[in-house]
């Protein structure tokens, strides 16, 4: 007997929202290339609906080795209090600020 399962497909992220020390700092769509300095310490670049700390002045550069993310886990900077968490398909976000 030959079962037939829909798949599921994942939504692409849309946007993602920066804090630094705690704070909501910037909401992001992830579909606008666009590069900011999160306190003059995180270089985040957004291109071709990824997102990546690009340039960091902590110790470990543990958020740049995490690389191009468009989900999963959050990028973190511990040093310098940055986190970058990707919000899904958008029905969580109320607006973007640029």
């Amino acid at each position: 007997m030959l079962l037939s399962l829909p798949l599921l497909r994942r939504e692409q992220a849309r946007f993602a929202q920066i804090t630094s020390k705690g704070k909501i700092v910037k909401t992001v769509d992830l579909l606008i290339d666009q590069e900011f300095t999160v306190d003059g310490k995180n270089t985040v670049t957004v291109q071709n609906g990824k997102i990546a700390v690009t340039w960091a002045d902590c110790p470990d550069h543990y958020c740049m080795q995490r690389g191009w993310c468009a989900g999963g886990t959050p990028i973190v900077c511990l040093p310098n209090g940055v986190e970058i968490r990707i919000l899904g398909d958008g029905a969580d976000v109320d607006f973007v600020v640029r």
